[in-house]
C-alpha cells in the first residue's frame, strides 16, 4: 500500500495554495519535501508570484492577504500565521497547525517604567487582537496602529505598551521593554476555503495527510 505522502504526490490535481512570502516560504519548503512535493519552484529566486510545482499552484503573497485569497476563493489552502487569521476574521478553516513559525503574541512595556491603569496607549500591528485582548480585561485602552516598528513607541512616549510577536525576546530587551502577558501562541498553520475543503475533499486530503505526517516527523 502506498504511503501518505506518495498518495499526496500522485493524486492533487491543481490545488492552488496562498503562502506568505518571506520565511514562511523557506520554512515551509522542507516540510513540502518530507511531504513529496518538490519545493523547487516555490523557492526559486525570481519574481514571478505564481509558482507551478507538479499538481500544486503557489500565490505568492503579503502576509496580511493570504487570509483573504482563501476566503473569496481564489486559493483552495492557505499558509500564513494564526495570528494573522485572527486579526483579519477571516472565514477559513484550520484543519493543520504546521509547528513551524512559533513565537508568542504579547503585552510589552518599559522595563523600567508604571503602566497607566486608566486608559493605556497601546501600539500594535494588530490593532483588532490588541483592541479585544484589553477589552475582555474590562481595560480601555486607546490602540495606536503601527505598519512597524512597533518596539520604538514606548521609548519615544508614543504609547505605553505594545502589542507583538515575539520569539527570543532579545528586541525587547534590548530596546529597554520586558513581556507583561502573553496575548496567544501563534503558529504558522494551514487554511481552507470552506467550499474547496468541502467540494474538494477527496482531492485535498491527501496533501492534508502527508503534511500531517510531515509535520509529526
Amino acid at each position: 500500500m502506498s504511503s501518505p505522502i506518495t498518495i499526496a504526490a500522485q493524486a492533487v490535481e491543481q490545488i492552488t495554495i496562498a503562502v506568505a512570502k518571506g520565511r514562511t516560504v523557506k520554512a515551509l519548503a522542507p516540510l513540502l519535501r518530507r511531504a513529496g512535493v518538490d519545493p523547487a519552484p516555490l523557492t526559486s529566486d525570481d519574481r514571478s508570484l505564481v509558482r507551478d510545482s507538479g499538481k500544486l499552484r503557489f500565490l505568492l503573497l503579503k502576509p496580511d492577504d493570504v487570509p483573504t485569497y482563501v476566503e473569496h476563493g481564489v486559493a483552495d489552502l492557505g499558509v500564513c500565521g494564526r495570528d494573522v487569521i485572527r486579526e483579519h476574521e477571516a472565514s477559513v478553516l484550520v484543519p493543520l497547525d504546521l509547528k513551524i513559525g512559533r513565537c508568542s503574541m504579547v503585552v510589552a512595556g518599559m522595563a523600567n517604567r508604571q503602566t497607566p491603569l486608566d486608559v493605556p496607549r497601546v501600539a500594535t500591528k494588530y490593532p483588532r487582537t490588541a483592541g479585544e485582548h484589553f477589552a475582555k480585561r474590562g481595560v480601555q485602552a486607546e490602540v495606536i496602529a503601527l505598519a512597524g516598528s512597533v518596539e520604538l513607541a514606548p521609548v519615544v512616549g508614543l504609547a505605553d505598551l505594545i502589542v507583538d510577536l515575539v520569539e527570543t525576546g532579545e528586541t525587547l530587551r534590548q530596546n529597554g521593554l520586558a513581556i507583561l502577558e502573553e496575548v496567544a501562541p501563534v503558529s504558522t498553520v494551514l487554511s481552507a476555503n470552506r467550499a474547496a475543503f468541502k467540494l474538494r475533499r477527496e482531492e485535498i486530503a491527501p496533501l492534508l495527510d502527508a503534511l500531517r505526517v510531515a509535520t509529526a516527523g
